[in-house]
């Protein structure tokens, strides 16, 4: 530290320690990908609206440099009226963030389970913003506990039972 353009005297430890406690910040937030089909429009819209909804939930991150690292949250919603697909909405909705200081454990639960809580609002509101824009009521996903999901990749993988990354899977 310095005060006064003097070096304080004390524990260098201290200095130290500051430079090794975890870092996070969300350097930003963007839609990468958006797609919209509507396949058996217009005589989808002549018929009463009860879709079953099909959510299907994946996340990947990568390291982009040094402590920056893109997470990827991909969600495709498939809505069916009648055994007809309505609407199919696809958005990957990433953010870049920092994360420095963390351990490889710590590391792997943030873009796991922390980066894609803080993502899903956004791409829950372009889900339904795009359906209503499509012509349809908009559809309200419901929370998502990412926390859990990544819990049970874990248990998983440390099982045997997949080979695929504690950062990435499927949920449907």
């Amino acid at each position: 530290m310095v005060t006064n353009g003097n070096a304080t005297k004390g524990n260098g430890n201290a200095a130290a320690a500051e430079n090794t406690n975890p870092e996070f910040s969300i350097q930003r937030t963007y839609i990468k990908d958006l797609s919209l089909e509507c396949p058996s429009s217009p005589q989808i819209f002549r018929q009463e609206w009860k879709p079953d909804i099909d959510l299907q939930i994946n996340v990947d991150s990568e390291k982009l440099e040094d402590d920056f690292f893109q997470v990827l949250l991909k969600i495709t919603v498939v809505a069916k009226n009648k055994d007809k697909i309505a609407l199919l909405i696809e958005v990957q909705q990433a953010g870049i963030f920092l994360l420095k200081n963390f351990n490889n454990d710590q590391r792997r639960q943030m873009l796991g389970a922390f980066c894609p809580n803080i993502l899903f609002p956004y791409a829950r509101e372009i889900i339904s913003e795009t359906a209503m824009r499509a012509g349809f009521p908009p559809l309200y996903l419901a929370p998502v506990n990412f926390d859990a999901i990544y819990a049970e990749q874990m248990r998983r993988q440390q099982a045997g039972e997949g080979n695929e990354p504690a950062n990435s899977g499927s949920v449907v």
